[in-house]
């Protein structure tokens, strides 16, 4: 099994920054591609940023040039720092993980969120 702990959302007043940090652990062989996705009350759940193996990232267009995404492969960490946020970014943030186990076959978690809230 594969465990994604995620920690670093909170309050925060428009205009400031937050970064949250996803480690994963357990019988890890190799990570794939990274990602924050973000699920505000009452809407689907959506594609915040994702970041490669090899380091190519991709953002959500609601998102370019105020969230980085970054991975650190030695500690198995994604991270989001967001700046200049938003009222409308207020969401719970969700990370997600692919890779392979380290006995056999692929896998995809979830991690268990963390709410950022931005207030005026």
């Amino acid at each position: 099994q594969v465990q994604l702990v995620e920690s670093g959302g909170g309050l925060v007043q428009a205009g400031g920054s937050l970064r949250l940090s996803c480690a994963a652990s357990g019988s890890i062989r190799s990570i794939n591609a990274m990602a924050w996705y973000r699920q505000a009350p009452g809407k689907q759940r959506e594609l915040v940023a994702i970041i490669t193996s090899g380091g190519r990232t991709t953002y959500a267009d609601f998102v370019k040039g105020r969230f980085t995404i970054s991975r650190d492969n030695a500690k198995n960490t994604v991270y989001l720092q967001m700046n200049s946020l938003k009222l409308e970014d207020t969401a719970v943030y969700y990370c997600n993980v692919q890779g392979y186990y380290a006995s056999w076959g692929s896998f995809s978690s979830w991690g268990q969120g963390t709410q950022v809230t931005v207030s005026s």
